[in-house]
Parts: structure tokens; C-alpha cells; sequence
């Protein structure tokens, strides 16, 4: 399928969904978020990949959200009234949706950001598993630059990136957090001196995550999240409730006969999901 602004590929179990609009900076309209939907709940609903890497094109990762959007008629924020104002909470959510979808997505996301990664770039990117930078990236909370606080869940997912006392700094002043700064704060998990290794060490890292058990990733991406948002005691029960809900005395075989056999492993993918709403059932 053709999107407008995605390249999107599935190969040996590795998605790989590209920003393609470089002369546009990458930014980010509604066809964007509702393409970006389409594709991560195909991946999330038919488990035909098992990592997804997502990367851009040009100058800049995103300059974020395009600016006409808002102000030219695209979206029209009514700020006159109580009840305009109170539609801007639903608008906000159904954006919020298309990055809470790559947080809870059935599989690792690693982001390969290169250059400019602004406004709701950040946003998206923190939702990411794991983020890899080239030398010349840099993050940016612009949206205090232009008269607004961020609101897509970069002042909810960066403060359990990194050191609040960054975020702070990121939030009021606008700056540009570079990527040297970046991985010393642990933002990214390297960095890369151009887009082409930052690119290839991602599939090398996607290519790893996807010949370990898929359900067993699932549960570890399900336990770390969890243990991010409670208490450790809290999470260590939720531990044994999901462990117990997905271990598999297969996978420790396979795993042992591949190195015993000196071959690679071989692991059943996750079982695609059917939506209730699409079930078939006629009425009686």
C-alpha cells in the first residue's frame, strides 16, 4: 500500500516505517497521524513483524507539527467559550492515541533520529523503546517557542527518560538538547556519525530482537512498563502473574537445541489479534 508520508516495508519480520516528505521538513498534518494509526494498528492487530524501526529522510527527523494546521483552517480550536475549550481535551486525545499506539505496540520500536527532532518529534520519539541519534541531532520542546505548552506526551514521557532537571530547562527555555548531551543524559542509546550507520547499526539491533522468542519480548516490554508507572512490589506481582500467563517451556528448548545444533532459533511469531467489532455475526 502507498502512503503519503511513509515509506513502510516489512522484511524478515522487521517493519521499518520511514518519514518521507524531506522538502516539508517531515511535518506532522492529519493525514500524518491518521496513516501513522493505520499502520501501527496493522502491525499491532496482524503480528507480521517483529521489531519496528522507525527513521526519517532529509535535513531533519521532524520539524513536528505544521504550523498551518492550526492556524489556517485545517483544525479550527475554539478558545471563545467553555464549551469550545472543552473540545480541545477530545482533539488533544484522539492525538494522543497515535503515540500511545507505538508505546503499547506488541513489539520493541527503536528510533533512529537524525537531525532535527522538534515539537511533536519529542513527543513521538519518547513513546520509543530505545532511540539512536546521529552527531548532528538535536531535541527540541519547541512548542514553548511559539507560545504553547507541549501537550503530546513529551512532559509525561521525558521526566522518565531523563533528569527532570533537564526536562525543566528543555520546557521553559526551548533549547536544543544535542546529542552528545543526549546520550550522556540517556536519552539516546548511541550515536552515530552519520545516517547511514545510525540506520544499519538499527536494523542490526532489530535483526537481534527479532530471532529471540516474541512472546518473551512482549512480557518484557509489558514488565518494564509497568514497573516505570508503580511501586516495585506492585511489579513484581504483576511479574508473576505474567510470567505465568506466558511462559513457554518450548522457547528454553529451542533455545538450547539451536545452540547445541549451531543454527539459529526458531520461534513461533504472536498470534494475530481479531477486533471484536470485526467478528463475524449476524443477528438473529
Amino acid at each position: 500500500m502507498t502512503y503519503q508520508c511513509f515509506d513502510f516495508s516489512i522484511d524478515n519480520k522487521i517493519a521499518h516505517l520511514r518519514f518521507n516528505r524531506p522538502d516539508s521538513l517531515n511535518t506532522m498534518q492529519p493525514v500524518f497521524f491518521r496513516e501513522l494509526v493505520e499502520i501501527l494498528q496493522q502491525l499491532q492487530n496482524q503480528a507480521s513483524a517483529r521489531v519496528l524501526v522507525i527513521s526519517s529522510t532529509g535535513k531533519h527527523f521532524t520539524a513536528g507539527m505544521a504550523l498551518d494546521v492550526f492556524a489556517g483552517g485545517g483544525i479550527a480550536l475554539d478558545d471563545n467559550s467553555a464549551i469550545g475549550r472543552a473540545n480541545i481535551a477530545l482533539i488533544l486525545k484522539d492525538m494522543h492515541h497515535s503515540f500511545n499506539l507505538i508505546e503499547q505496540l506488541r513489539m520493541p520500536v527503536i528510533a533512529a533520529v537524525q537531525g532535527g527532532c522538534i515539537g511533536g518529534g519529542v513527543d513521538m520519539v519518547c513513546a520509543a523503546d530505545i532511540r539512536l541519534a546521529t552527531t548532528n541531532t538535536f531535541f527540541c520542546i519547541q512548542e514553548i517557542n511559539i507560545g504553547m505548552t507541549a501537550d503530546l506526551g513529551t512532559l509525561q514521557r521525558l521526566p522518565k527518560l531523563i533528569p527532570e532537571g533537564i526536562v525543566h530547562e528543555m520546557a521553559y527555555t526551548g533549547r536544543r538538547l544535542n546529542a552528545q548531551r543526549a546520550l550522556n543524559c540517556g536519552l539516546v542509546n548511541d550515536v552515530f556519525e552519520t545516517p547511514e550507520a545510525m540506520i544499519e547499526a538499527a536494523l542490526q539491533m532489530a535483526k537481534e530482537i527479532s530471532e529471540k522468542p516474541p512472546v518473551a519480548i512482549w512480557g518484557s516490554k509489558q514488565a518494564i512498563h509497568y514497573a516505570r508507572d508503580h511501586s516495585t512490589q506492585d511489579a513484581l506481582q504483576q511479574m508473576g502473574w505474567l510470567q505465568s500467563g506466558i511462559w513457554q517451556s518450548a522457547n528454553l528448548m529451542e533455545a538450547f537445541m539451536a545452540k547445541q545444533q549451531n543454527r539459529p532459533t526458531n520461534y513461533p511469531d504472536l498470534a494475530p489479534v481479531q477486533a471484536f467489532s470485526d467478528a463475524p455475526y449476524q443477528l438473529k
